[in-house]
């Protein structure tokens, strides 16, 4: 049913693994549909209360595939860079509760579906990088909102503006990460955690998270993000922007 996840659901706790751990889980434009296509698939699924949200591997995710907007077969260019905010949308106005589960590193389109998620622990080793800007891409898919949302508007426009990578500390005290663990505890934590939760009424659940998410989208105003497909298809067919992802790219090569 997915060739690029692994989706499954025990009873009330759901499992979404992104499944391509060789190449770090990117965000292709395959991955995106089927993230969204996942979570309609939980929602069909009245049993589920919680699902957790991994990446295989040593990385929750590198973030997004550029190479498979530019590349689309079917659609327009539009639709494929929209293909995020779909993604994130569907993920955060499903029913059950999510818990992002984050080890190694979780970069770009990947810190935007952690913030999708409800709840989000990280190792200790996790290490977080919004590159978009190197990139000469904004950030898009409702990453500024959801940003703005769990840290602030200044701390947000630092991290996407300045590009720096932080660690899951960092990330806790800015208010991104509900717990923070030593790797080896992270699975039992989050397992632990997702027990918890499905132990409670599903009513309570789901009406607490959207209530909660009622109120930050007025807050915050995720709904204005249908735009941010509009400045990625710019950026992609931009000139100096194209310079910049060359630039970044050539220097990553060099480091690595």
């Amino acid at each position: 049913m997915f060739e690029t996840l692994l989706v499954d659901a025990e009873g009330a706790i759901g499992r979404l693994t992104l499944n391509q751990p060789s190449k770090l889980n990117p965000l292709s434009t395959t991955v995106l549909n089927e993230l969204t296509a996942a979570a309609r698939w939980f929602d069909d699924r009245a049993e589920v209360k919680v699902v957790v949200v991994r990446g295989a591997g040593r990385a929750f995710s590198a973030g997004a595939d550029l190479s498979t907007f530019q590349g689309a077969q079917s659609g327009s260019p539009r639709d494929a860079a929209d293909q995020g905010r779909v993604m994130a949308d569907a993920l955060e106005d499903m029913r059950a509760v999510s818990i992002a589960a984050i080890r190694g590193w979780c970069v770009g389109g990947g810190v935007v579906l952690a913030a999708a998620c409800d709840l989000r622990v990280a190792a200790d080793d996790a290490r977080f990088s919004i590159p978009e800007v190197d990139l000469g891409i904004p950030l898009a898919w409702g990453g500024i909102p959801r940003l703005v949302r769990e840290i602030g508007p200044a701390l947000a426009k630092e991290l996407v503006l300045t590009c720096r990578p932080f660690d899951s500390h960092e990330a806790k005290a800015a208010g991104f990460l509900n717990r923070v663990v030593p790797e080896a505890e992270l699975d039992d934590t989050v397992q632990e955690l997702a027990r918890s939760l499905a132990s409670k009424a599903s009513h309570a659940l789901f009406s607490t998270k959207r209530h909660v998410n009622a109120v930050t989208a007025q807050m915050t105003g995720t709904m204005r993000s249908w735009g941010d497909a509009d400045g990625l298809v710019t950026a992609l067919g931009d000139a100096e922007c194209a310079d910049a992802r060359r630039a970044y790219l050539e220097a990553r090569r060099r480091d690595s």
